[in-house]
């Protein structure tokens, strides 16, 4: 009898820190945050350009993989400075260098192709679809924010 007590207990224990490793691990990691995204234009609200987010050594990076409104299709950064001058917009890396610290994207820059100006920015989850995307100049007081949605594949 206590043989058989004993035996349930066991897998009873074995089962709880299982259940506790995997609460765990997934407290601790943040949802994926690479793929595909969606940008939308400040002033219409449409859907404005596909951002492909991936990582590369360690650090966060977003491209300009499609422009959805036809106007803007085969334009080029005539506003950006350096290498990124009147170069396509499609295909430019706009999200740069951002580190994961204390669960959010951080100490990056992100490119306004419009404009040509470069911010900081820091990215965070608000859920597994949608990401809040800040940029700022020097406080992140001093800035405005953009909401992305995850492309549904």
């Amino acid at each position: 009898m206590l043989f058989l007590i004993k035996k349930q207990t066991d897998r009873f224990m074995t089962s709880f820190y299982i259940l506790l490793t995997v609460l765990f691990s997934s407290i601790n990691q943040p949802t994926s945050i690479e793929g595909l995204w969606i940008t939308q234009d400040d002033e219409t609200g449409k859907n404005k350009s596909e951002v492909l987010l991936y990582k590369e050594e360690g650090k966060l990076y977003g491209k300009i993989v499609r422009l959805l409104l036809p106007e803007d299709q085969g334009k080029l950064c005539e506003n950006c400075k350096g290498s990124d001058k009147n170069q396509p917009i499609e295909g430019m890396v706009i999200l740069k260098d951002l580190i994961w610290e204390d669960n959010v994207w951080e100490d990056g820059t992100i490119t306004d192709p419009k404009s040509g100006k470069v911010y900081d920015c820091y990215l965070s989850l608000e859920d597994s679809n949608t990401l809040k995307v800040r940029g700022f100049l020097g406080f992140s007081l001093l800035g405005r924010t953009q909401i992305w949605k995850r492309q549904n594949q």
